[in-house]
């Protein structure tokens, strides 16, 4: 964790004031009242498809900014910052493991891990943290030098969540990353994801349609909970 940050153990480190969103053309506007995250809280974010889940997780990466609203993060006001020092400040503190994993294909396993820590501007890895990186997934040390198109979906997954977790992020969004695996490697994952959170306090939102996924997790909240949407004029 960044020894830099204050002490955030009883406090929030997610909070969304007054939180507005409407994608162009589109007739209905997201809003968020009011929501906080503590730190250490492991979420199962559930809801039915287009309810709002993956733009949330958006707006709290960064990927999107609020018409409207705050989105404070680590006591920073993290969708006022300009897209750069945005763009920075997610690189350092917030790990994301995309639907789709989102590797570089040509690239190795090895430089796709290294691209995270440069883009958070700190020194890339080196061998050795590297693997001991990979061996807590459960991979073997060989795979670093293969390119990320010749490995298999579950070991894509694998380092989708070593890419995300480089720079030791407070905070971890994970958006439906098991919706290619079958029960068993399913569950291993599961597993392995909580263990590791579990080992640096981090603080988890999971993003999945699949309910039967919430017994891995401490708290389990439905997306209509936290935003409803509302008919607008188009944006």
């Amino acid at each position: 964790m960044n020894a830099s940050l204050p002490n955030l153990a009883e406090s929030a480190v997610i909070q969304l004031n007054a939180v507005s969103f409407c994608y162009p053309q589109s007739k209905n506007t997201l809003r968020i009242a009011d929501w906080q995250v503590k730190q250490g809280e492991r979420i199962f974010l559930h809801g039915k498809s287009g309810s709002g889940k993956t733009t949330l997780l958006n707006l709290l990466s960064g990927i999107l900014t609020p018409e409207q609203g705050s989105i404070t993060i680590l006591d920073e006001p993290f969708s006022a910052l300009t897209e750069s020092k945005r763009d920075r400040f997610r690189a350092r503190h917030i790990g994301v493991v995309f639907q789709q994993f989102n590797l570089i294909s040509h690239l190795t396993v090895a430089q796709n891990i290294r691209l995270a820590a440069h883009f958070a501007g700190n020194l890339p890895p080196n061998n050795d943290r590297l693997k001991t990186l990979i061996n807590a997934l459960h991979l073997p040390a060989d795979v670093l030098q293969k390119k990320a198109q010749q490995l298999s979906v579950g070991q894509q997954q694998r380092v989708a969540i070593a890419r995300a977790l480089v720079n030791e992020p407070e905070i971890l969004l994970v958006d439906e990353p098991t919706s290619a695996l079958d029960a068993d490697a399913r569950d291993a994952f599961m597993t392995l994801l909580i263990d590791l959170c579990e080992a640096h306090n981090t603080t988890l939102i999971f993003v999945s349609h699949d309910q039967s996924l919430s017994k891995y997790l401490t708290s389990r909240v439905s997306v209509n909970d936290i935003l409803v949407f509302e008919e607008t004029n188009a944006c």
